[in-house]
């Protein structure tokens, strides 16, 4: 995935934690060697939209529309949570996004004790940008545990920058995450854009994902759009992530484009709450940068980037034409765009001497990928998660043969179901 695209039949080599050489065969004495048994070796898929602490809601919260999804499911169960059942929801979608071949996230926890979310993300080696989510304008129906105050929610974020940003050898990072225009003042949202501009620091947030929606935010801003309201805000910047973009007009469009804001597309997401289809193929256009993400497993049910990148190409196929998004371009933002939206394409999204070491190896004797005449096709339209046999994040190799190295799965398991059954419980699901 190198500005090339270069396909190379050979060995990758790793010191220090970076990729040292790429070649046909490569010579010398290491510590390690696993063997990728003629596999696709590809650089780690970058998830740039998750909400970790959703994971034990799967299943709990089908079949609804997004904005009763939040207030009679989502809500309740995020301000429901404890330490100990954020802590299960993380270690459960960290192992599951490594087995798949996920290496770096782009995530929006709850409003509270997300540094039980860094801790899990730490321990599970994956690359993670982490933010608390921020709600200052909480409607009737938000639960108290989810209402704040604009000065708390922007001193709990400050510290939890102060606190992670930068640990465990750079893999962690902290973002603001306010969550949306309607849950958050005008007065947080520009003291965030301040905050993000003085910091360097990314701002994920979700916009215009719903007509519903869109139309509330209409209503409480005055009669801005949603990227014009973003925008009068200041919070219009290359920092600004924007978590589905489903209804953005020619006008909204030409605003992203003109900031450099960074949309990530949600297909699985968008189809099951009913949201609607994206123009992606319109933004990648205008020079927009069109990541891919998951979202959580309760508007999904799963998080598998592969299916992600199958269903990316196929929607554009059926919004355009055939091949209007094709599986090299949805690889590409699996990997390179990802990690622009990101901000470490210098560091990750390719696999290039000098990178950070993030890689998967995708087991090609799987019988869907036979034959694999064109990589991109297989890894794109016929790969699953599943099909993952080795993970590889900063040189340190997490998962191998299909299986987590340093974790009990069984313990996982166990500890996830009791878990989310106290979590329902006490959400009154």
């Amino acid at each position: 995935m190198n500005d090339a695209y270069d396909v190379v039949s050979g060995d990758v080599s790793i010191r220090d934690g970076r990729i040292a050489a790429v070649g046909p065969s490569i010579d010398g004495t290491f510590d390690e060697i696993v063997d990728a048994q003629g596999g696709f070796v590809l650089p780690g898929l970058v998830q740039t939209h998750i909400h970790l602490c959703q994971t034990l809601f799967r299943s709990y919260a089908d079949d609804l529309p997004l904005m009763d999804w939040l207030r009679t499911r989502v809500w309740p169960m995020e301000a429901a949570h404890t330490p100990a059942s954020l802590r299960a929801a993380a270690r459960l979608a960290t192992t599951e996004l490594l087995l798949s071949g996920t290496t770096s996230i782009l995530t929006m926890e709850t409003v509270h004790d997300t540094d039980v979310v860094f801790e899990a993300a730490a321990e599970s080696g994956i690359r993670a940008t982490i933010g608390k989510c921020m709600m200052d304008a909480a409607a009737d129906a938000t639960p108290p545990r989810l209402k704040e105050s604009a000065r708390r929610s922007l001193d709990e974020s400050r510290q939890l920058r102060e606190r992670w940003d930068g640990a465990a050898n750079g893999r962690l990072r902290a973002a603001f995450a306010p969550r949306f225009a309607i849950s958050c003042s005008r007065e947080l949202l520009e003291a965030v854009a301040a905050e993000s501009a003085a910091t360097r620091t990314i701002v994920h947030t979700h916009a215009s994902e719903n007509r519903d929606e869109i139309a509330i935010v209409r209503e409480l801003s005055g009669g801005l759009s949603n990227i014009e309201y973003l925008t009068a805000v200041h919070l219009a910047s290359p920092r600004l992530c924007a978590a589905h973009c489903v209804w953005v007009d020619d006008r909204e469009q030409a605003l992203l484009a003109e900031h450099d804001v960074k949309v990530m597309h949600c297909p699985s997401s968008n189809l099951k709450l009913g949201s609607g289809l994206a123009p992606v193929v319109e933004m990648r256009r205008r020079g927009i940068t069109v990541s891919l993400g998951a979202d959580g497993a309760a508007c999904n049910n799963r998080l598998d980037m592969f299916e992600e990148m199958r269903l990316a190409a196929l929607i554009q196929a059926t919004r355009r034409e055939p091949g209007a998004l094709t599986a090299r371009d949805a690889l590409t933002m699996a990997t390179r765009d990802g990690a622009r939206t990101l901000g470490l394409d210098a560091e990750i999204g390719s696999i290039e001497p000098g990178k950070r070491a993030d890689l998967v190896v995708v087991d090609s004797e799987e019988l869907s990928l036979i034959p694999a005449r064109d990589p991109y096709s297989a890894l794109v339209y016929a790969a699953r998660g599943s099909h993952v046999r080795t993970t590889i994040v900063d040189g340190m190799v997490l998962v191998d043969e299909f299986r987590p190295k340093h974790l009990d799965l069984n313990e996982l398991r166990v500890t996830a179901r009791a878990e989310a059954r106290r979590l329902a419980d006490r959400a009154g699901l």
